[in-house]
C-alpha cells in the first residue's frame, strides 16, 4: 500500500483528494485577480489544456471581490492563496473560494488564526498549510545548521499544529523548495509522519527548459514512492505549459490514462524532413483528442516504419515524401507536405 492510499480524503469544491483518489493537476493564475475578465479567460485556457484546481493569488480586498465573480464563470475548484493578512484569508472564503492557501506562522497570533480557522470550519473549506525553504524560520535554520529538509518539515508539521489547535483537521500540506534533492527527501520524511494529503512541486523550477527538468526528476522521485496527492509543475512562462508538463509526468509514471503519447525519434543524418518542427505541430494539434493511444512522428521513410511499430499509428518522413504507418505496416505512401493533414484525418476517425 502505498502513502497516498493512506492519505486523509479532503473535499474541494467538487473535487476529492487524497485515500487514493487519482492526483490532480494544478496551477496558478498571473493574471491580476482583480481583473476578473482576464483571469477567467486564462483559467478558461487552463481548464482546455487539463487543470483541476486552480490557485489565484488575493492581495487586496477587490481580489477577494472578484474571487466570487470568477467562480461563477469556471468549472474547477478555485484556491485563494494568502500571504500575511489574515482578513484577506476570510474575504476570500466569503466570497466562495474553495480552499484556502495559508502559512500560519506569517498571518499573525493565534487569534487571528483562530478567525480563520472558524471561517473554514464553518464553511467546511480546506486549508492548505504552505511552508518554502526560502522562508524557513531562524531557529529552525540554527538548529539544523543550514536550510534542510528536516528543518522543511518540522516547520510544516509546527504549522499543521497552529490550525490542529484551533479544531479543525480539513488540512492539505506543501513542502517546497528550489533544490530538487532537499524537496525530494522532505516529502519522504513527511509522509512517514503525517496522514494529510501532500501537494507536491519544486518551486521557483526555472524557465520551461530547465524548470521542466527539474520539475520531472523532482516529481518523478515523489510520486514514483506513492507520495502526493496534487501537484503543480511551477514554470516561469504560460500556465499553460504547466499543465501540458503535470500530465507527461503522470502518463509517464503511469499514474495517468487517457491523452495521446507523441514519440519521435531523435533525427540523424538520414533525416530529409523538418522532423522538429513536424513534431512539434504534431503535439500541439493532438493536445485536443481524448485518445489513449501512442503516435509517432519518424524522420525516416526506411526504418520509421519499423522502429514506430510500437506506436498505434504514426507518419515517417522521405525525400519530399512520407508515410502513415498504423502498428508498423505502411498503410499510403504521399507527398510529405499532407503528412499533418493525413494524421489529423485518421485521428478524427478514431472519436
Amino acid at each position: 500500500m502505498t502513502y497516498r492510499e493512506n492519505t486523509k480524503v479532503i473535499r474541494i469544491g467538487d473535487r476529492v483528494i487524497g485515500g487514493g483518489n487519482p492526483i490532480l493537476i494544478q496551477s496558478m493564475t498571473n493574471t491580476p485577480t482583480e481583473d476578473v475578465q482576464a483571469t477567467v479567460a486564462q483559467i478558461g485556457r487552463l481548464e482546455e489544456a487539463g487543470c483541476e484546481i486552480i490557485r489565484c493569488t488575493v492581495p487586496t480586498p477587490e481580489a477577494a471581490a472578484a474571487i466570487g465573480e470568477i467562480k461563477k464563470q469556471i468549472h474547477i475548484p478555485l484556491v485563494a492563496d494568502i500571504h500575511f493578512d489574515y482578513k484577506m484569508a476570510i474575504a476570500a472564503m466569503e466570497n466562495g473560494a474553495d480552499k484556502i492557501r495559508i502559512n500560519p506562522g506569517n498571518i499573525g497570533g493565534k487569534d487571528r488564526i483562530s478567525e480563520v480557522v472558524r471561517c473554514a470550519r464553518e464553511r467546511q473549506i480546506p486549508i492548505r498549510v504552505g511552508v518554502n525553504s526560502g522562508s524557513l524560520e531562524r531557529d529552525l535554520v540554527e538548529k539544523y545548521g543550514g536550510v534542510t529538509a528536516e528543518g522543511l518539515v518540522e516547520s510544516a508539521l509546527d504549522k499543521v499544529g497552529m490550525v490542529e489547535e484551533c479544531g479543525y483537521d480539513q488540512i492539505v500540506i506543501s513542502i517546497k523548495s528550489s533544490d530538487v534533492l532537499m524537496c525530494i527527501r522532505a516529502h519522504e520524511i513527511l509522509a512517514k509522519k503525517t496522514n494529510y494529503p501532500l501537494h507536491v512541486g519544486i518551486t521557483e523550477a526555472g524557465t520551461l527548459m530547465s524548470g521542466n527538468i527539474k520539475s520531472a526528476v523532482g516529481l518523478g522521485v515523489i510520486l514514483y514512492q506513492g507520495i502526493g496527492d496534487t501537484i503543480r509543475v511551477s514554470l516561469t512562462g504560460d500556465p499553460v505549459e504547466e499543465i501540458k508538463s503535470a500530465k507527461h509526468i503522470l502518463r509517464t509514471l503511469g499514474l495517468r490514462k487517457g491523452g495521446i503519447d507523441v514519440v519521435s525519434c531523435p533525427t540523424c543524418g538520414r533525416t530529409k524532413i523538418d522532423l522538429i518542427g513536424l513534431a512539434n505541430q504534431v503535439e500541439t494539434m493532438v493536445q485536443k483528442y481524448p485518445l489513449d493511444i501512442k503516435v509517432a512522428v519518424m524522420g525516416c521513410a526506411v526504418n520509421g516504419p519499423g522502429e514506430a511499430k510500437e506506436a498505434d499509428i504514426g507518419i515517417a518522413g522521405g525525400n519530399g515524401e512520407g508515410l502513415l504507418i498504423k502498428r508498423g505496416r505502411i498503410v499510403r505512401k504521399m507527398p510529405e507536405s499532407e503528412l499533418l493533414d493525413a494524421l489529423r484525418q485518421e485521428l478524427d476517425s478514431m472519436l
